[in-house]
């Protein structure tokens, strides 16, 4: 007997999945059926959609709202539609595109058409990916312009944080007390370390 399942995918900066989880609910997916996965599209490397993969068998139909939550890359998504409908023989059916429902017109033309729009799509997912990554260089290009900073701003080898990394040195606290003063991780405490004893030579 068949089982439905149904695959969410949001962005690590977006997670909102809301609208997606509602979609699923309204196909009357149960809860325990649904995987999702937080974190980028432009790989399948992902924990849930490889576990739900695993699950899936001969005949089984898999939900998903758009191309795109399955994948952002052209190719791997052209593979993996492969995998999962040849190989694993389930159906997908994607919900807002009707034509990409591989429970209807299995047939040459159904298959020929359904091939057809898949590939557009990928493709778009794929450029959409590109684009998104092309607007994020080109507003952080603009922002150094600008001379905005980005990270954690740089600790000055003040008064005080050279009275740490002293009693530090005489063992009187730990690297531990140090970070935790300057909110630093303790890489950048040793790397700060080496910068002071190199202005003290």
């Amino acid at each position: 007997m068949e089982t439905t399942y149904g695959y969410i995918r949001v962005s690590s900066h977006d997670k909102n999945e809301d609208r997606q989880l509602i979609a699923m609910q309204q196909m009357n997916i149960p809860k325990r059926q649904i995987y999702m996965d937080k974190q980028s599209g432009k790989d399948f490397n992902r924990p849930q959609y490889c576990y739900l993969v695993d699950r899936l068998e001969k005949d089984d139909l898999l939900y998903i709202t758009s191309i795109d939550r399955l994948g952002r890359n052209y190719n791997e998504i052209l593979e993996q539609w492969r995998v999962l409908t040849k190989v694993k023989k389930i159906d997908i059916v994607v919900l807002d595109m009707p034509l990409l429902d591989t429970r209807r017109g299995k047939d040459l033309m159904g298959t020929f058409l359904s091939d057809i729009v898949l590939q557009i799509l990928s493709f778009v997912a794929e450029n959409e990916r590109k684009n998104i990554r092309q607007r994020q260089a080109e507003g952080f290009a603009a922002a150094k312009e600008r001379g905005i900073k980005f990270g954690r701003p740089e600790i000055e080898l003040n008064e005080e944080f050279e009275e740490m990394l002293e009693a530090w040195e005489c063992k009187e606290i730990t690297v531990k007390d140090v970070i935790e003063a300057f909110q630093i991780s303790e890489s950048t405490f040793y790397r700060r370390l080496r910068d002071y004893r190199n202005s003290h030579k």
